[in-house]
């Protein structure tokens, strides 16, 4: 009569071992705290591959054939590639939806408005965060439609189907081609900019989240996140400008 009993009752322990992991990382992303350092771990990805895509782009410089070569390197690895898509894609929209959670709940805390608002004290960076994310949201859907995904534009086709492009890896050509216009480009320079505030900022908040800041080094980090802000518009903002400027142009 006890042998069933006890094989349930082994079941049922094993059942909590394995939901443990379950409920802790929900536990985590129920919290504030786990929610900011949730935010934090995925900015420091999103950072890495800013300046890692920023590295490939700026190749444009070195000739059509340094970046149409970078461009065929990359789709030569598609499993890799799409892992990396993938992975990003993750920690992009993990980022958007623990952002909008904190940024409800804190809402949701303090139904009333200070008497005196915090908006006059705060950094600029500070009140663009939340405004600055959802139009880089929109930036970041377009873009993929536009260079990736090449929905947007007619001539991102081969010569052969009617287009301009060389090759399926002509980035250089799409590069010049999109940007070409003033539209694009100044859409493109308005997104990098709120994009270099909103980085300007996260550098800061991901070394106080992880508990990385002190009296000592927090005027230094302040500094920092305005060095990789102004790399990122300069970097970015340096192709359109180049392209609207007659630097770059499309191969005789």
């Amino acid at each position: 009569m006890t042998e069933p009993f006890l094989r349930v009752r082994r079941n049922t322990d094993s059942s909590h071992k394995i939901f443990r992991p379950v409920k802790l990382l929900t536990q985590f992303w129920n919290s504030s705290i786990g929610k900011k350092w949730i935010v934090a771990l995925t900015g420091l990805a999103l950072i890495g591959f800013v300046f890692g895509h920023l590295a490939g782009n700026l190749q444009v410089f070195a000739g059509p054939e340094k970046i149409n070569e970078y461009a065929a390197f990359l789709h030569s690895i598609p499993k890799t590639l799409w892992v990396m898509r993938i992975g990003l894609l993750a920690a992009f929209v993990t980022h958007l939806v623990a952002t909008i959670s904190l940024v409800t709940a804190n809402k949701s805390a303090r139904p009333e408005a200070y008497a005196v608002s915090k908006h006059q004290v705060s950094r600029l960076a500070t009140r663009m965060m939340f405004g600055s994310g959802l139009v880089i949201v929109s930036f970041v859907v377009y873009h993929l439609l536009h260079y990736t995904l090449r929905t947007t534009d007619a001539r991102f086709k081969l010569l052969a189907d009617g287009g301009k492009l060389a090759s399926e890896n002509d980035v250089h050509t799409m590069l010049v081609l999109g940007f070409q216009s003033p539209l694009v480009s100044a859409f493109y320079l308005i997104a990098v900019g709120l994009l270099a505030v909103h980085l300007s900022h996260g550098v800061t908040s991901v070394f106080r989240t992880l508990g990385l800041t002190s009296h000592n080094n927090a005027g230094g980090l302040v500094k920092l996140g305005n060095l990789v802000g102004a790399a990122v518009f300069v970097g970015y903002g340096s192709i359109p400008v180049a392209v609207l400027a007659g630097f770059l142009k499309l191969q005789a």
